[in-house]
C-alpha cells in the first residue's frame, strides 16, 4: 500500500483516476535552453541552416509534441489542449549564445498541463539540435523545468529563480 497516486493497492503503476476532479482552466509554463557557438547562432538567425528555418520547424515540432504527450509519457492523460505558445529569446553566453525556449500550454480539464509544456520545451530543443548537428555536434541542451502552473486543486505554483 502506498500514498503515491500512481500506484495501485498492489504497489504497481496505474493511471490516476481523475473522474471526480473539477474541470478548471489550467496553464503551465516550462522552459528549456540550448547553447550554441557563434557559427550556429549566425546560421540560425540568418536562416542559413541547410535543413531550413530552425526556429519555425522546432516551434512546430514542440507544438506537435505537446499534442502527443500522452502517447509517449505512459501515465499522462490525453488532454484537449486549448493553446500552446512557444517563444524564443537569445542571450549572449560566455562561449557563444543561449537560446531560451519558453512554452505556455493551456487546457480546461481535470488534470494539469505541466507535462505537455515540459514535453514541448524538450522536443523544441531536441529539434534545434537535430537541425544543427551537422554544423556542430557540441551543442548543449540546458536544464528543462516548470516555471509556473495554475489551476486545479493545488492552485498556483511559481518557481523561485
Amino acid at each position: 500500500m502506498t500514498d503515491f497516486s500512481h500506484m495501485n493497492e498492489q504497489g504497481r503503476a496505474k493511471m490516476v483516476d481523475i473522474t471526480d476532479k473539477a474541470m478548471t482552466h489550467r496553464t503551465a509554463i516550462a522552459r528549456s535552453s540550448i547553447f550554441v557557438g557563434k557559427k550556429i547562432y549566425h546560421k540560425i538567425v540568418d536562416e542559413a541552416v541547410e535543413k531550413g528555418d530552425v526556429l519555425s520547424v522546432s516551434q512546430v515540432a514542440g507544438i506537435m509534441a505537446a499534442k502527443q504527450t500522452s502517447q509517449i509519457i505512459p501515465m499522462c492523460h490525453p488532454l484537449p489542449l486549448s493553446g500552446v505558445d512557444i517563444q524564443f529569446d537569445w542571450q549572449e553566453a560566455h562561449t557563444g549564445y543561449e537560446l531560451v525556449i519558453t512554452v505556455e500550454a493551456k487546457t480546461k480539464g481535470s488534470t494539469g498541463v505541466e507535462m505537455e509544456a515540459l514535453t514541448a520545451a524538450s522536443v523544441t530543443a531536441l529539434t534545434i539540435y537535430d537541425m544543427c548537428k551537422a554544423v556542430d555536434k557540441g551543442i548543449v541542451i540546458g536544464q528543462t523545468y516548470l516555471v509556473e502552473k495554475t489551476g486545479g486543486k493545488s492552485g498556483t505554483y511559481r518557481r523561485e529563480e
